[in-house]
């Protein structure tokens, strides 16, 4: 059984930083696509950044150019780097491994971005 733990959200100001990390239990990086997701009250989940197995990042337009994915093998942990955060990015983020987009496996329990102006 896969266990995913988040950390790193909190409550950050528009245009500023933070770095949401992913904890994995077990190597799992060479078998599961990972990926952040996120959902706001009311809206659906969403995909904002994914990295496959082989190590290519896939994002949306919404996050393209702010939001970085990757991965340290050694630590089994997965970061996204958010930077010049909006409004809109406020949501409860969500690390997921799996044949992504298509199919998530494993859920992390999530952590909450909150982004004020």
């Amino acid at each position: 059984q896969v266990q995913l733990v988040e950390s790193g959200g909190g409550l950050v100001q528009a245009g500023g930083s933070l770095r949401l990390s992913c904890a994995a239990s077990g190597r799992i990086f060479s078998r599961y696509d990972m990926g952040w997701y996120r959902q706001a009250p009311g809206k659906q989940r969403e995909l904002v950044a994914a990295l496959t197995s082989g190590g290519s990042t896939n994002y949306p337009d919404s996050v393209k150019g702010r939001f970085t994915i990757s991965r340290d093998n050694a630590k089994n942990t997965v970061y996204l780097q958010m930077n010049s955060l909006k409004l809109e990015d406020t949501a409860v983020y969500y690390c997921a491994a799996g044949r992504l987009p298509t199919s998530v496996l494993y859920w992390g329990r999530g952590t909450q971005v909150t982004v004020s102006s």
